[in-house]
């Protein structure tokens, strides 16, 4: 394994076991569940927003490392965000394991998350990656 792929893999299993957005948040407004048929990956998303931002973020759930840590690592980067850049966030994350989006200097927005660019590679675990940020991108449209 390359030191690329150890780093990926560490980065993965870190961030799946992660408990710092893994609770239950006070006063939702927004409350979505997520599930991949597939695999059985299911995670509910908690948001509050005020004022047009992303003011708390969480999620519960079970799921294999990628969807765990893929949702772990979208919850920490839209939390203060405004909802219209949440949801720009969240094309941008499912466009870049799609394939359609691979400029690096694009993919910098989206800070951790996009070390997951290599799942593009791996079709098995596509769903796994983009569940929550589906999820998420469905929870906001009403939002905005």
């Amino acid at each position: 394994m390359s030191g690329l792929a150890d780093i990926y893999t560490e980065l993965i299993a870190e961030e799946s076991r992660n408990p710092e957005h893994r609770h239950h948040i006070e006063n939702p407004d927004i409350t979505l569940k997520g599930h991949n048929p597939s695999c059985g990956d299911e995670i509910t998303i908690e948001l509050r927003t005020k004022d047009g931002i992303v003011e708390d973020a969480s999620f519960t759930g079970v799921g294999c490392a990628i969807s765990q840590a893929s949702t772990s690592m979208m919850v920490g980067l839209i939390k203060g965000k405004p909802v219209k850049e949440a949801r720009r966030l969240a094309n941008l994350f499912i466009g870049m394991i799609k394939g359609e989006v691979t400029d690096d200097d694009e993919l910098d927005d989206l800070e951790d998350a996009a070390a997951l660019k290599g799942i593009a590679n791996m079709p098995a675990r596509v769903k796994c990656a983009v569940l929550s940020w589906h999820t998420l991108d469905d929870a906001l449209k009403e939002k905005e």
